[in-house]
């Protein structure tokens, strides 16, 4: 069996979220007081306690959600007997999720991964005054009638497709009244559904050209090394591992398209069988399954679901 590790983004998180793990494990507990020492800031306390709206606040949900995939890698590794490099064939994160991977495969200090986050989900909030912006789901519809959508919806602003997530899950991007054009539009245009997400910013478009300008500055004094397993970039949907390459992509991703349904497609050409999500929720789970239904698709985020992997592996 061939196995990839991927890391989940923004929406995965919830309250509560690595409580278990810390308390069963030692070395969870150390990840998140690791996490916090990083931050100067007890992120593990608003992970476990709340308040919900506090966690779900970009600059804190960021880190959070690595911090909890973190904890999961560091427990597959201590009760399993085994770095992570020698079970994975690639690791791959959608969007945040991406910074979870390099970490978990040792291109980034975990402390490092956790201020680069609590920078770019700060700059990516301050990028677009609130309202200005939205994201919407498009249920029903694959890429390229999405960018159409999008590019009929554009008018003179900015609409475009942020994460092509599975067959017929497409999210755009941009100005709140594009979004709101293209919505319509894709009605009309056969989807089955169009969502409003929840989200305080237009994330993955043009409009957050501010935010990796921040991300340039703030990847450029960090050590970033070559990664113990192949990445699978947001981007390019390809195996990276040069750490210049690694940078220059990490601040392409801020405005560019996560291509999560062709990441995994090529995992899954690559000869991998099966995705192990670590951390936070079920979403990349999910996902796997509707991309390829021949892949084998767990999350692993509790003790009991460590536990079940532990057997399996």
């Amino acid at each position: 069996m061939s196995l990839a590790f991927v890391f989940p983004g923004q929406g995965s998180q919830a309250v509560g979220m690595g409580q278990a793990l810390a308390d069963a494990f030692p070395v969870a507990r150390h990840t998140f007081e690791e996490v916090d020492d990083a931050l100067e800031q007890r992120l593990s306390r608003l992970m476990f306690e709340g308040p919900e709206e506090d966690l779900r606040l970009t600059a804190n949900a960021q880190p959070a959600l690595m911090a909890a995939s973190l904890a999961a890698v560091r427990v597959l590794e201590a009760e399993g007997g085994k770095p992570l490099a020698e079970r994975a064939a690639f690791v791959a994160g959608h969007s945040l999720g991406e910074y979870s991977a390099l970490a978990a495969a040792g291109s980034l200090d975990l402390g490092d991964a956790a201020r680069l986050l609590r920078r770019r989900g700060a700059a990516m909030q301050e990028a677009v005054p609130v309202g200005e912006g939205a994201m919407a789901a498009l249920l029903g519809l694959d890429l390229e009638p999405a960018q159409e959508i999008a590019e009929a919806a554009a008018e003179d602003q900015i609409c475009a497709a942020a994460n092509d997530n599975a067959p017929g899950q497409v999210v755009l991007s941009g100005h709140a009244e594009a979004i709101d054009r293209a919505m319509a539009l894709a009605k009309e245009r056969g989807a089955k559904r169009a969502v409003l997400l929840p989200v305080s910013a237009p994330f993955h478009c043009p409009l957050m050209a501010p935010a990796a300008g921040v991300m340039a500055d703030a990847l450029a004094a960090v050590t970033v090394r070559m990664p113990a397993v192949p990445l699978i970039a947001n981007v390019t949907a390809g195996r990276l591992s040069d750490p210049d390459e690694i940078r220059s992509k990490l601040v392409e991703q801020v405005t560019g398209m996560v291509r999560w349904r062709e990441s995994v497609a090529f995992m899954v050409s690559a000869g991998v069988d099966k995705t192990v999500e670590l951390g936070a929720g079920k979403v990349l789970s999910g996902l796997s399954k509707r991309i390829d239904r021949s892949l084998y698709a767990q999350s692993a985020g509790t003790p009991e679901e460590m536990e079940s992997l532990l057997k399996q592996l």
